[in-house]
């Protein structure tokens, strides 16, 4: 088992635009991924098994609601620390940091937002501290990139709701023990509903034979009449903004995650790059290598200074969604473009379990998908400068 080198590049310095309580979570964050996620990741990922052990520290270091208030069992912490959170289990591993981004993003986020007191004080503290997992039903097979389109639908049934359908490609589904879904009512409404796991009707099989994501569990959701209480309703905001708001925050924690994805890539071929003998000296003192490790630097520091100005949006109550879509398919993008560029700088090597890059250029070809495609958040960009919708 290879030690965990890691030493994160700061090229603009921009720790100094960090408060100390930032620097405090981010280390913190750092070394328990260090400590926990480095040394077993890789037996994980090429046995495509999610590492459950990991849950309590996920927990215990804040990365389930860490923006969530303390009254309902979060840490109270603003979206740069949510932020810093993110991309340190990034680095570690894309699925990891899914785990916990839809924990926080995608189950807390809507019951905090717009669940009733009741919900929140039900289930909030239970998922802060990992007692409970959750997960986000809103792809289905036939509507992705359209999730107006849903056909999973609920009927009133006077003391309960019925809700029939599925949905697909569910991060956290096999063993989640809640999941926050939405459907559309009898006025083809959208809502959303909590639904618990030993509820009738209700299964969550694995999606297996992934190439990507491989320490993560994915499944599906499957509905089959099953009877939801109507106090399980999410009712505090209807229609699609509702669930698009949640991806928001998902979004938003990507765009820093990639980061952390960058920085790992680079810190590996910098360092090998200085070790690796060719013709007599390092290849790190030949030009086609520079080359490489110049733009990976620039492109991670411009990475790091939109995701910061972001956060410091976002505590403000400023970002908009237009400009967390920008980041979330900027710094993903550059992400995985220097996991290929350091996958080359390592040649061989580059391709095998003995150094992570490999593992997270896989895993990158799905973030570049999920929460909006690379393609859609262009058109999103593209709506926002023009007001000219090009969707339809």
């Amino acid at each position: 088992m290879k030690p965990d080198l890691f030493n994160a590049p700061d090229y603009y310095n921009i720790d100094d635009l960090l408060t100390e309580e930032h620097r405090l979570v981010r280390d913190a964050s750092r070394s328990w991924v260090k400590k926990n996620v480095s040394p077993i990741i890789e037996k994980h990922s090429q046995e495509a098994t999610f590492p459950k052990e990991l849950i309590p520290g996920l927990a215990n270091i804040g990365a389930f609601g860490p923006y969530i208030p303390e009254k309902y069992g979060g840490a109270g912490l603003d979206y740069i620390s949510y932020g810093l959170i993110m991309q340190e289990i990034e680095r570690g591993d894309s699925g990891i940091r899914s785990t916990a981004s839809v924990q926080s993003s995608l189950v807390m986020f809507p019951i905090w937002k717009y669940g009733s007191e009741e919900q929140k004080k039900r289930y909030l503290p239970k998922l802060a501290d990992g007692s409970y997992m959750g997960c986000f039903g809103l792809t289905e097979a036939d509507h992705g990139s359209n999730p107006s389109g849903m056909t999973t639908r609920f009927t009133d049934k006077g003391d309960h709701y019925l809700l029939n359908g599925s949905k697909l490609w569910i991060s956290n589904s096999p063993f989640a023990d809640i999941a926050v879904v939405w459907a559309k009512n009898d006025e083809n409404r959208i809502h959303g509903l909590i639904v618990e796991r030993d509820m009738k009707g209700f299964s969550t099989p694995e999606t297996h034979n992934k190439w990507s994501l491989r320490a993560s569990a994915t499944g599906e959701l499957i509905f089959n009449n099953v009877k939801v209480p109507k106090k399980n309703l999410l009712n505090g905001r209807s229609g699609l903004g509702a669930p698009l708001s949640c991806l928001d925050s998902a979004r938003y924690g990507i765009a820093w995650g990639a980061i952390g994805v960058a920085m790992d890539c680079y810190d590996t071929a910098l360092r090998y790059a200085k070790e690796r003998i060719q013709f007599d000296k390092p290849i790190a003192g030949t030009q086609l290598q520079q080359k490489k490790l110049a733009e990976m630097i620039t492109e991670i520091t411009k990475a790091q200074l939109l995701a910061w100005r972001l956060g410091v949006l976002k505590n403000q109550g400023k970002a908009t969604s237009a400009q967390i879509s920008m980041a979330k398919r900027n710094n993903v993008a550059i992400a995985a473009n220097i996991t290929r560029q350091a996958r080359q700088m390592l040649g061989g090597m580059g391709i095998t379990g003995e150094y992570s890059i490999m593992r997270h250029m896989m895993n990158l070809e799905s973030v570049l998908t999920y929460e909006g495609t690379h393609d859609i958040h262009l058109l999103i960009t593209g709506l926002d400068v023009t007001g000219l919708n090009a969707f339809k």
